[in-house]
């Protein structure tokens, strides 16, 4: 059996732009990816973060819940702490988990939208 590839941006881009809404947007900081407009995640590219790192915007609920059941996968900065979003280690993180995440902040990010009349 085939040894599954790792995770880097081109299968996050993959697994993004197959969900409802979602578009790419790149800038010279890096790849990221938006619902109607909105950042649901990108690159995470500030010096504090680990390499090969995605930011996704999650509620601190979640986060808090991610951060306390797989602290090898999920893992928190404080650069990033007053934001609601969880730091993503690519090199520990399943695809199916990874597809799970990007769902469920996608609709967090449509039904804060949809709250805020955005």
């Amino acid at each position: 059996m085939a040894k599954q590839r790792g995770i880097d941006i081109d299968v996050v881009r993959r697994i993004a732009r197959s969900l409802s809404d979602v578009e790419e947007s790149t800038s010279p900081r890096g790849t990221g990816f938006k619902v109607r407009g909105k950042l649901l995640a990108c690159e995470a590219i500030h010096k504090s973060a680990e390499p090969n790192s995605l930011m996704v915007r999650i509620t601190t609920d979640d986060r808090e819940l991610l951060l306390a059941t797989e602290p090898n996968t999920y893992y928190l900065t404080d650069h990033y702490r007053g934001y609601p979003a969880v730091l993503v280690r690519l090199s520990k993180v399943s695809r199916k988990a990874l597809r799970e995440l990007l769902r469920d902040a996608s609709k967090s990010v449509m039904a804060k939208q949809r709250r805020s009349g955005s």
